[in-house]
């Protein structure tokens, strides 16, 4: 009967340690990147002889619990609407490296760039670990990419139409940047070389009453002739170095007869001023993308993945991160290469606790607890029937 007592309060501390497990499953069911877990179960023998028999006889001896098993399958995906946000839509985990050196894996995309730059993770602020363009392990940073420097002006495009009937025309309004990015504006004067070469016309370009190039456009039939219809000038700005320009009046522009009216006008230029960071972003490949004030884009580095040829090698160490457990090394690379999952940029993936599944467990839990406890209550109620009966 003190066997029985025993086998009971096996029993208890079993069934109350698998409740304690479908408890922290319950309560995670909500938490990002978390994985659930289950409790293994195994019988306790006792070996012994038998009266009268000369072999040996092993008996229950009730219940024990051995390590947790972790489900690594995915959770779903829920959009966030932050664009630093990342999830893993297939294989691989996310490698963080904390103050002291250490790494640590996570299904947790929760992201966010530090003060100084570095790509770090929300909760404990360890550094998300990238790739660089040799394919090397080291931090994302912002290092040289907070500022998109200015580009001087090459291309200069013109629209609208020449009227062949009129003798000179002037364009004003040709915004032009310099390496600085400071605007400078420009001006072009036609000249009609009508009638002597119908289609004629001397330009030259202006920079308020100083001539800094000249050159000749033709048209044949209203149509630009590709040979004359592009001008071509180097221009000084003051303090600036010099400025290669070329000027089309081909690609958009016409000459036909309208009276004295045309409609020529500026159209674009190809240079910008410095832009600052207006969005951060990664693409389903881990690439950083860059997206500046003046328009202009530029890529960063790419985010690393890593995975384990058996995911039994990685234990739960807290703050959604698993570290490996033996000497094994992780295969590391990038999204959508070597097998490894696409990265969704807005995206997180939440627990993978199915809360119906933990619930049905939870109840055959509860039963064995019961029916542990009621097994030590009996054996307990035979004992004080046997000293009673001594008693008398």
């Amino acid at each position: 009967m003190l066997d029985s007592i025993s086998v009971g309060m096996a029993g208890l501390n079993a069934f109350s340690q698998a409740i304690k497990v479908i408890g922290n499953n319950t309560a995670n069911m909500n938490t990002p990147g978390f994985k659930g877990s289950t409790l293994q179960f195994g019988d306790l023998v006792t070996a012994g002889s038998q009266p009268g028999s000369t072999g040996f006889a092993s008996t229950g001896a009730g219940v024990d619990t051995f390590n947790t098993i972790v489900n690594f399958k995915a959770g779903d995906l829920r959009q966030t609407g932050n664009d630093l946000d990342l999830a893993v839509n297939g294989q691989g985990f996310f490698m963080l490296k904390n103050d002291a050196g250490d790494t640590a894996y996570t299904r947790d995309g929760q992201f966010q760039f530090d003060d100084k730059g570095v790509l770090i993770n929300s909760s404990d602020k360890s550094v998300v670990q990238g790739l660089d363009a040799s394919g090397h392990v080291g931090n994302i940073d912002l290092t040289g990419l907070r500022i998109n420097p200015p580009k001087a002006s090459v291309n200069v495009s013109f629209t609208g139409n020449l009227s062949s009937a009129a003798t000179d025309q002037t364009v004003s309004g040709i915004n032009v940047l310099d390496a600085s990015g400071t605007t400078h504006e420009l001006s072009i004067k036609l000249t009609s070389d009508a009638p002597t070469t119908p289609g004629s016309w001397q330009v030259s370009v202006l920079d308020g009453t100083t001539e800094i190039g000249t050159g000749t456009l033709l048209f044949t039939n209203g149509t630009p002739d590709p040979a004359n219809s592009k001008i071509s000038v180097n221009y000084t700005p003051p303090g600036q170095p010099l400025m290669a320009l070329t000027l089309d009046l081909g690609t958009n522009v016409t000459s036909y007869a309208t009276g004295n009216l045309s409609t020529l006008a500026f159209a674009s230029q190809d240079g910008y001023q410095a832009g600052s960071i207006s969005k951060l972003s990664f693409d389903a490949t881990g690439f950083l993308n860059i997206e500046y004030s003046n328009g202009q884009s530029a890529k960063g580095k790419q985010i690393a993945l890593a995975r384990f040829d058996s995911d039994d090698s990685l234990v739960a160490s807290g703050d959604n991160q698993f570290r490996a457990s033996g000497a094994e090394s992780p295969q590391v690379g990038a999204a959508q290469a070597g097998g490894f999952g696409a990265l969704q940029s807005g995206y997180i993936e939440y627990s993978n606790v199915d809360l119906t599944s933990e619930f049905g467990d939870l109840v055959i839990m509860q039963r064995g607890y019961q029916a542990s406890s009621q097994i030590v209550s009996t054996a307990n109620e035979m004992i004080e029937q046997l000293f009673s009966m001594k008693g008398k």
